[in-house]
């Protein structure tokens, strides 16, 4: 049996994968990137022309439903902690106050926005910021600077990708106007829900994957189309289809 001399450096094997060169890892980063972004404008241009008429069919049921602007844009915290004031359409009533949280039959509805709060329809206009860079289709979804402030350090990873239109969060969540306690919708928010958010959020920003996105991408339209729920697993992202009781 050959044995290795003091300072020799072992061979190896196939048990033993090389570590890859610094400059192979950042052209590997470089081409996810590339990918990612180009997945992103292809599918959300093509989705905002394809999407037109409804748009535009939206667009006149809410002007004639009540007065006010078709569109509102709400702060977020976009990538690298940019404000990013994210367009939705309007699905309130122009003099609605109050929490900056919504739950299921909000009084605050109007009876169109009470759909589009349901259906999700009034993320749509957000493909724009998509196409133009300020958000991914999948990423960690935009917080409003309140919430992220109260998780500073977490936030400081998780604003290293593009907030996305989907991810982890909103098929693990899609249904939270109907979780929030209607006693306390922002307490809940915020100790109950935000945190297991975040969670998800940093365990996204941690292992960036075209791969992954592309199976959050059909868990959403599992979710939201289908109706189907699907669960995320806390420690791993898995997505698997839950049994309705």
């Amino acid at each position: 049996m050959r044995t290795l001399g003091v300072g020799t450096p072992p061979r190896r094997t196939a048990s033993m994968p090389a570590h890859p060169h610094p400059r192979i890892v950042v052209r590997r980063v470089a081409r996810r990137a590339a990918v990612k972004r180009a997945i992103d404008v292809t599918i959300a241009a093509a989705a905002l022309v394809a999407l037109l008429p409804l748009f535009v069919v939206l667009a006149l049921l809410i002007t004639l439903e009540s007065p006010g602007p078709v569109f509102f844009r709400v702060e977020r915290v976009g990538r690298g902690g940019r404000r990013l004031p994210m367009l939705k359409f309007r699905k309130m009533r122009i003099d609605a106050a109050g929490v900056p949280l919504t739950l299921a039959g909000d009084e605050r509805f109007t009876r169109l926005g009470a759909w589009l709060a349901r259906s999700k329809l009034d993320e749509l206009p957000q493909l724009w910021h998509v196409l133009r860079g300020d958000m991914s289709l999948v990423g960690p979804r935009p917080e409003s600077p309140g919430f992220v402030a109260g998780f500073a350090a977490e936030y400081e990873r998780i604003l290293t990708v593009r907030p996305g239109l989907t991810g982890f969060t909103q098929i693990a969540f899609a249904d939270e106007g109907s979780i929030l306690d209607p006693a306390d919708p922002l307490g809940h928010y915020v100790n109950g829900l935000l945190p297991q958010k975040v969670g998800l959020d940093l365990l996204y920003a941690a292992r960036p994957c075209v791969r992954r996105d592309l199976r959050i991408l059909g868990a959403t339209v599992v979710t939201l189309i289908l109706r189907q729920p699907v669960a995320v697993d806390r420690s791993t992202g898995a997505l698997t289809l839950r049994r309705r009781r």
